[in-house]
């Protein structure tokens, strides 16, 4: 894959996400994928993937991932952004840093760097959903 190829995944990963579209989200990963919020264990595969969307996008009323840059770097797409969402109520914004593996048209590893008490008090949790 050439890197203009490996930029439009991540352009149709955020806007999977800006629809709310949890099988797209899904199908976007190889296999294989790895989700991985780097704070936590990597999820791998898609079931396990998928279960974590269902538990993350639990009373999600809406989300935006609102890109401030998004580039490639020795093949590897890195993505500057702002998520911005209510959940049950809560109105909640998270600075966050995504890179992106992605191969064969399909995200291989994704790995998220955010500050998870900023999104947990977004959330209106007091503790851990992963847990």
């Amino acid at each position: 894959m050439d890197d203009a190829a490996r930029l439009q995944v991540a352009r149709d990963m955020v806007e999977a996400w800006n629809t709310m579209d949890w099988e797209r989200v899904v199908d976007l990963f190889a296999p294989d994928g790895v989700l991985h919020s780097v704070m936590q264990e990597p999820i791998v595969g898609h079931d396990a993937i998928r279960g974590r969307l269902t538990a993350l996008t639990d009373g999600l009323e809406r989300i935006t991932l609102e890109i401030k840059a998004m580039g490639v770097i020795d093949g590897r797409v890195f993505i500057e952004r702002r998520d911005v969402f209510d959940v049950k109520g809560h109105h909640g914004e998270v600075p966050a840093v995504g890179v992106l593996s992605v191969e064969d048209g399909r995200v291989t590893e994704w790995l998220e760097y955010y500050d998870r008490p900023t999104l947990l008090r977004g959330m209106g949790l007091g503790a851990d959903f992963a847990h």
